[in-house]
């Protein structure tokens, strides 16, 4: 035991132990949706991946209020980082209460909408927002001052509170399952606030932040806005959709597909976390920043192939192990699916890389394509063979325009 924790003191990295920390993290999340599914059928399990996904929907302004913070949290010190810090927080709880207000609301048009068996699993789910925008801007500031060790604890509680709390409520209390998973999620933000770095800002004392930066910050808040806002449409949108569109059991069907082919985007989120705050540094210093994409999208392309591969060969196999044998008619498209994300993935590193370097026509590239991918499901859903073509045909597209604009951009 002893040589193992001198290992982890000397032997690792900060980053090292913070890319650990995410496999344990998605591994966590990925057994807390594979055993839903396993324990839900697929009918039950639709509504608690529309819950998941509408979550991820939300997200992008989460992850807007993160990696804003994040960059200037880099750029800005002393005075100038408490007067930021004390807007960023502000405008995240009022986010918060807005969107939390609007979704108690429209929880009987979203019921019926994705056909859900209950209302009330959004209006709790509704009541978590002002915590989770708060989560996003203390997570913010750890991975722009890159306190990866705090970082991670937020998203280690995060998901086990989730863990501990769904399927505590699920095996000891007799209620709906959707209104469970939408507590346990609840629960989640508050230990996921946790450790809540409160010595940088004040929400009552006044900060003035001078005009140059406030539209520094407002433009930059806005395009990566946009960009958040095409990422989750490409990435869940289909979920989404094929739940409108197809019955339950078809949607309980590719909801675990859409978990299993993800793989590849969660990984190449961990290599996100890294590189933003890692390019805004280097740029700050003078230093050459393509080492950095090069480096990571050589990590990405390595994982996308192994996983395709394994996804080609062994549907059958890695379907029935993850959520058993009522799942297995939708194994021959696994490893499509799979291309989808990966292709998808890659893209996305281009885009946050050029993002960091505060260039935006990738950003643009993106919107494009997430609106075309969009369109096409919406036009083309007779099968979900169908909508899983048309999502590769618009990744497709899209990295041939991103490594295009790299090439012309950086060659």
């Amino acid at each position: 035991m002893q040589i193992v924790t001198r290992f982890i003191k000397k032997g690792t990295t900060p980053e090292q132990l913070f890319m650990l920390s995410v496999f344990i993290v998605n591994g966590g999340n990925y057994f807390y949706n594979l055993v839903l599914g396993r324990v839900l059928g697929p009918e039950k399990f639709a509504d608690a991946a529309i819950l998941i996904t509408f979550l991820l929907m939300l997200s992008f302004i989460a992850m807007t209020f993160q990696i804003v913070t994040a960059k200037f949290s880099v750029l800005f010190e002393t005075s100038i980082f408490s007067a930021f810090i004390s807007k960023m927080y502000k405008n995240a709880l009022f986010t918060g209460f807005f969107l939390s207000m609007f979704i108690i609301i429209f929880s009987p048009q979203l019921q019926n909408f994705f056909r859900t068996t209950s209302a009330t699993m959004f209006v709790v789910f509704a009541f978590g927002m002002p915590f989770y925008f708060l989560m996003s801007v203390n997570r913010g500031v750890f991975q722009g001052k890159q306190e990866l060790k705090s970082l991670s604890i937020t998203y280690q509680l995060e998901m086990i509170s989730k863990l501990l709390v769904t399927f505590a409520l699920l095996c000891f209390l007799e209620i709906d399952t959707s209104i469970s998973i939408a507590i346990g999620i609840f629960c989640s933000f508050i230990f996921g606030l946790l450790p809540f770095k409160s010595s940088s800002f004040s929400l009552y004392q006044t900060f003035i932040l001078d005009v140059s930066k406030v539209k520094l910050v407002h433009n930059f808040f806005a395009i990566t806005a946009f960009y958040e806002l095409t990422q989750i449409i490409i990435n869940n949108s289909d979920v989404l959709l094929v739940k409108h569109y197809f019955q339950s059991y078809e949607a309980g069907l590719y909801a675990s597909l859409a978990l299993i082919g993800r793989v590849v985007y969660f990984i190449a989120w961990m290599f996100v976390m890294l590189l933003l705050p890692k390019v805004v540094q280097f740029k700050k210093a003078g230093k050459p920043t393509l080492p950095i994409l090069l480096k990571y999208v050589g990590y990405i392309a390595f994982m996308a192939v192994v996983i395709v591969t394994a996804c080609f060969l062994f549907p059958n196999e890695i379907i029935g192990l993850l959520f058993g044998s009522e799942y297995v008619s939708i194994s021959l498209l696994l490893w499509k699916y799979a291309l989808a994300t990966s292709l998808f993935a890659i893209s996305n590193i281009f885009a946050y890389y050029y993002l960091s370097l505060d260039k935006y026509l990738p950003v643009v590239f993106s919107c494009v394509f997430g609106m075309l991918q969009l369109a096409l499901i919406v036009l083309y859903h007779e099968t979900l063979a169908q909508v899983v073509h048309v999502q590769i045909t618009a990744m497709v597209l899209l990295l041939m325009v991103q490594l295009i604009f790299f090439f012309f951009k950086d060659s």
